[in-house]
């Protein structure tokens, strides 16, 4: 990517914005934007387009949108190709921080294994949920019928191998599972009542098989009889002419001849017990309580079909893992193949996973960077690195807070709450960290649009940040547009080489739309462009009040040529005596480097001041700080002398000391109470002008965000004042 052009039409407030970012030198651009131009805005057309979603305009939605974003050859930007760090977001997680686990060999190695393991596991868990009825969850309903966990299905299916493999019969394979695991029913069976109930059915139930002619309790009842009668048959026994003798207790044994017979007498035996009035009325106990809503009608209906389940109901847990044990036994080969490339792989995965244990993954040197550079009272730690790297786990990360020698670990939302807002920031870098290394690892060419990221931070992480902010903009496939309000990191990050000066911004609004032009000043405009350029009379004249500065530290507010300019500044009575004769003198004393301007020496500065501030009212539009100044400067002197004349009172003005501004406004206001429209509008004066004039060579962001167009328009009022 060379170049992107950007053409944005009606984007949330941006009515117009065209501009060509040409990376082709450097990848960085940093662009300095005063509140309600358009940072937030051009942010959210680029989430807009990470999202898929139509940018629009919040106010006036009826508007026709334009949002272009494309590249040198005017293909769009996708989607992946862009990634915009927000101010602060606390719920972003970065969904690729998995990707910095794995290294990619030991990844494929355990990928190939697992995705055999996997193909023999599917195939045996959707016959398992044909069998119980279940659709969804059904490994976890193993893992827990088997172990009381989630997650152990190997663990389960190895567990139980010996029942599953030995030659008995699937007692409980024609049972649904999920006949018996409704939550309702689950509830019901575990009653005090229930228990008690079946608890008299089940000894009712051994009495009769005690009495039975043929069945044994606890050895041989109508249910295994049923299954050895079905083995039996499926086996070809009596087609070859074989007989079983049934052993009774009171008579001589019966031989059996036939598949008839055999059915016959376990049938006719299992009625007389299953039938057996008492039998019967210890059901209708349970029966009773059966009978309370739709679930629990339904399981008493299976129940009566299903009647040899009845004794299994004092345990539903044994009654569950039998009926898993079943089923596996009626998928006995399925069950085999699963198992025996779970075991073949089962060894290899373990290496590899001691292997992966002790890997130095970037995930740890992600976690590394933030330990080491930021100033925040917790240390990070993963705690299932193993599961991440090999399992696509989400990482879980564990935060140890320190106070003072003590050390206790933390969750995320008791950290959070117990953080300041910067420290809270900082917790969000770290996903935006994942996410960039992520992306180097990837190769993905990326355009970071960072919108503020620093603000709120103290000064110790902000330059972490603006540190890391370098190296992404070292990085090749990496592009950045930095956004920002706050001057000082503005002018940061081109001090620290994060971006260079050709491609600092400033932006500003007009009427129709938004315009990015090359900064000037960002070190300081008086240092390295106004004193060497004071032949611009508005550069003259804007460059008082940093003289005015430098006299003051170096020779105290009592000197003469302090006082002399703050007379240019404020209006005094030698106001308008000062000539360009003195401000040049005052100039060559304060620096030696400046080149004054061949003027008329007897010309007088407040003339010129006021000149130059006509003059501003047809400049073009643009950040204009010279303007801003010089309007400023003009804007007060002449609401000082409209005061001044109005108040009428010499003795007073001559012992204003400080804040004069402020003091004729209030001395105004107490004398002519009745000019409303004028006292508003020297309100304006006061409240728009003096940060202007009052500005020093380390901060002069509020001229910045001025509107240059709202000082004309006051510069106009106050010159009609009357």
């Amino acid at each position: 990517m060379n170049k992107l052009q950007i053409n944005f039409e009606n984007c949330y407030g941006i009515k117009k914005l065209q501009k060509e970012f040409d990376f082709s030198n450097s990848r960085t651009f940093a662009i300095y934007a005063p509140n309600g131009v358009m940072k937030t805005s051009f942010a959210k057309a680029f989430i807009d387009l990470r999202s898929g979603t139509d940018s629009k305009d919040l106010i006036f939605p009826d508007r026709i949108t334009l949002r272009e974003i494309k590249r040198e050859d005017g293909s769009d930007v996708t989607k992946e190709e862009v990634f915009v760090v927000e101010p602060y977001n606390e719920n972003f997680n970065s969904d690729r921080m998995s990707t910095l686990l794995a290294n990619k060999t030991l990844k494929s190695k355990y990928d190939e294994i697992h995705l055999k393991i996997d193909k023999e596991k599917e195939t045996l868990l959707k016959e398992l949920k044909t069998l119980s009825g279940l659709r969804d969850d059904i490994e976890n309903e193993i893992s827990k019928a088997f172990t009381n966990d989630e997650g152990k299905l190997f663990i389960s299916l190895e567990r139980v191998e010996k029942e599953v493999i030995d030659s008995s019969k699937p007692e409980f394979s024609d049972i649904s599972y999920k006949e018996i695991s409704n939550e309702k029913v689950i509830k019901f069976l575990e009653t005090k009542d229930f228990k008690e109930k079946i608890v008299d059915y089940i000894k009712k139930y051994d009495e009769l098989i005690e009495k039975s002619k043929y069945f044994r309790k606890g050895v041989f009842n109508h249910n295994n009889a049923s299954a050895i009668a079905k083995s039996l048959v499926d086996n070809g026994f009596f087609k070859a002419r074989h007989s079983v003798s049934l052993n009774a207790k009171e008579s001589k044994g019966e031989m059996i001849h036939t598949k008839e017979e055999l059915e016959n007498v376990i049938e006719a035996e299992k009625n007389a017990i299953l039938t057996n009035p008492d039998l019967v009325k210890a059901f209708a106990a349970i029966d009773d309580k059966l009978k309370a809503n739709k679930e629990l009608r339904d399981f008493r209906n299976y129940l009566l079909e299903h009647v040899k389940i009845i004794t299994e109901l004092k345990s539903l847990a044994s009654l569950k893992q039998k009926i898993w044990i079943s089923y596996l036994k009626e998928r006995k080969d399925l069950y085999t193949n699963m198992l025996k490339e779970y075991r073949q792989g089962k060894d290899a995965l373990n290496k590899i996973i001691e292997q992966a244990k002790t890997e130095e993954t970037q995930w740890r040197e992600v976690i590394s960077i933030f330990n080491k550079r930021f100033s925040v009272p917790f240390v990070l730690t993963i705690k299932n690195q193993d599961d991440v790297i090999l399992e696509d786990e989400i990482p879980s990360i564990s935060f140890v807070f320190k106070d003072s020698s003590e050390e206790k670990s933390v969750e995320r939302l008791d950290l959070l709450q117990a953080l300041s807002s910067g420290e809270k920031k900082a917790l969000y870098i770290l996903n935006i960290i994942f996410e960039v290394e992520a992306r180097k690892k990837d190769m993905q060419e990326t355009l970071f649009i960072v919108d503020d990221i620093a603000d709120s931070f103290d000064y110790k992480n902000k330059y972490a940040i603006i540190q890391y902010l370098k190296e992404i903009s070292e990085e090749s496939l990496f592009y950045q547009i930095i956004l920002t309000h706050n001057f000082d990191f503005f002018r940061t990050i081109h001090s620290r080489e994060v971006v260079d000066y050709p491609r600092c911004l400033f932006s500003y609004k007009t009427e129709n739309e938004v315009k990015l032009e090359p900064a000037r000043g960002v070190k300081n405009p008086f240092i390295n462009d106004w004193k060497l350029n004071l032949s611009d009379s508005k550069k003259l004249v804007a460059s008082i009040p940093f003289v005015r500065n430098i006299v003051e530290y170096t020779k105290g507010e009592r000197d003469a040529d302090y006082k002399k300019l703050t007379s240019l500044l404020h209006w005094k009575n030698d106001s308008e005596s000062f000539l360009m004769s003195d401000l040049e003198l005052i100039f060559k004393n304060s620096f030696t480097d400046a080149v004054f301007p061949e003027t008329h020496p007897a010309d007088k500065i407040i003339d010129k001041i006021f000149r130059e501030a006509e003059n501003c009212l047809s400049a073009s539009e643009g950040v204009n700080f010279e303007n801003k100044i010089v309007l400023s400067i003009a804007i007060r002197l002449k609401a000082e002398k409209f005061m001044i004349d109005k108040i009428n009172d010499q003795s007073f003005v001559s012992a204003i000391v400080t804040k004069q501004t402020t003091e004729l406004f209030k001395k105004y206001k107490e004398k002519c109470p009745l000019e409303t429209e004028n006292i508003q509008l020297l309100a304006d004066v006061n409240l728009m002008t003096p940060e202007n004039i009052h500005l020093n060579s380390f901060m002069y962001e509020p001229i910045l965000d001025m509107s240059d167009q709202h000082l004309r328009d006051l510069y106009k009022k106050v010159k009609s004042l009357s």
